[in-house]
């Protein structure tokens, strides 16, 4: 890290662009960017940065640099890095900034007012919280209420509110969200289990942290890391993507496998070939519909305890009606075709098309829903690489039912 030079110091355009710079980079590319800078721009970059974000930048310097960064950051904010620390990703307690504006119950509005004229030149006080000699928060002044009281010798504790709403460090970012979406607060004060205040979350920052996981949940069902972005180099994306697409084309010879199984009835019947890619396609729709809910559901906290089953019953019995639905319309296209190329057993063809695409679109449905779920009781990401499983089992199930059901009945 570049020594420090008072000349060096960034400017207000300077920083804006680092920070826009680094809006379209992962953590290892925000490194390489940051390491250019004199380490006091460095930290109050890191300081406009969402603390969730900043927490995995943080992470993403080597020890020897690291260990700079930490010395020339405020007391407060070291702390507060060292903190957030503690959680994992999508936990209330990454995401939170020291607390300020902080006051016992016995401070009058003339001596809150006199320190935040110094508070107010290093951050934005929407709130005053007031906590009692265990740092335990008891009240929120709201700023309104103490610009319009006319005696300035009030107590803080005569006009703050009771008892205010917090968050608490161990909440997941969805649960902090269902609690936060009735309020619309601008900050949330976050409390330990005592009751301790031990930081600040801004609304804005939780509903840019639930949009980047949202962002980020379609690219995790197919392979993508969450630390990829458009600016990522190439060489580093390869490293993120390949190994699952590795995974997905040892699958995919898993569905050959069973396409091979039936070589000699496709042999005798070459017109089945044409209506493979058909099957697979309508139940891995199924499938991806299925599991686009599910995972939905996850991600916004509505799959409590004991609606996993209703949930994979309701799946399945969609998958039936839409197999059937679209299987009548299959069934009948091969009716069709089947007689157009002669084919004596074209009523039959038809039957078994209709039949594999509603058994198939029931498995998929099925599939769609369970995937998720066992990956979560196994303790990995839901949506990591889902669909690549998915893929699988709609591409097997369909192709394997469909060539299976010609074989016993031509």
């Amino acid at each position: 890290m570049p020594d420090t030079d008072p000349s060096n110091e960034t400017s207000a355009p300077d920083m804006r662009e680092i920070l826009a710079a680094l809006s379209s980079k992962g953590p290892g590319e925000a490194v390489s960017m940051l390491k250019g800078h004199p380490v006091e721009t460095v930290v109050r970059v890191l300081e406009s940065l969402n603390p969730a974000v900043a927490q995995d930048v943080l992470g993403a310097f080597p020890e020897d640099l690291l260990g700079g960064i930490k010395a020339a950051a405020p007391p407060e904010l070291r702390t507060q890095w060292e903190r957030n620390g503690k959680f994992g990703e999508n936990m209330v307690g990454r995401m939170m900034e020291p607390p300020r504006a902080v006051y016992p119950p016995d401070t009058t509005i003339a001596m809150a007012t006199e320190d935040l004229r110094l508070v107010s030149k290093h951050a934005f006080v929407t709130y005053l919280w007031v906590v009692d000699a265990e740092s335990r928060l008891t009240g929120v002044v709201v700023m309104r209420d103490m610009l319009l009281t006319e005696d300035k010798s009030t107590r803080l504790d005569e006009i703050m509110i009771r008892d205010p709403f917090h968050l608490e460090p161990g909440m997941t970012l969805s649960l902090a969200m269902r609690e936060t979406a009735v309020r619309h607060f601008p900050v949330y004060p976050v409390c330990d289990d005592a009751g301790k205040l031990v930081g600040l979350v801004r609304g804005q920052m939780l509903f840019e942290a639930q949009a980047f996981e949202l962002s980020a949940q379609p690219g995790s069902m197919v392979g993508v890391e969450r630390e990829e972005r458009l600016g990522t180099p190439w060489v580093r994306s390869l490293k993120f993507r390949h190994p699952w697409l590795q995974i997905n084309l040892l699958t995919a010879f898993l569905a050959a496998a069973v396409v091979g199984v039936f070589a000699d009835t496709l042999e005798r019947i070459v017109l089945l070939a044409v209506f493979l890619p058909v099957l697979a396609g309508q139940s891995g729709n199924t499938g991806c519909q299925a599991l686009a809910v599910t995972l939905r559901g996850m991600t916004l906290g509505e799959l409590k305890s004991g609606k996993a089953k209703i949930l994979v019953c309701k799946e399945a019995l969609l998958g039936v009606c839409n197999g059937a639905l679209v299987g009548v319309t299959a069934g009948l296209g091969m009716l069709v075709y089947a007689s157009m190329q002669g084919n004596p057993s074209a009523i039959t063809l038809a039957f078994i098309v209709f039949a594999a695409m509603t058994a198939s679109c029931l498995i998929s449905g099925i599939a769609g829903a369970i995937i998720p779920l066992v990956l979560k009781r196994l303790g990995a990401d839901p949506a990591t690489a889902s669909s690549i499983f998915l893929t699988t089992a709609t591409d097997v199930a369909s192709m394997g039912i469909f060539l299976g059901l010609a074989t016993l009945m031509l």
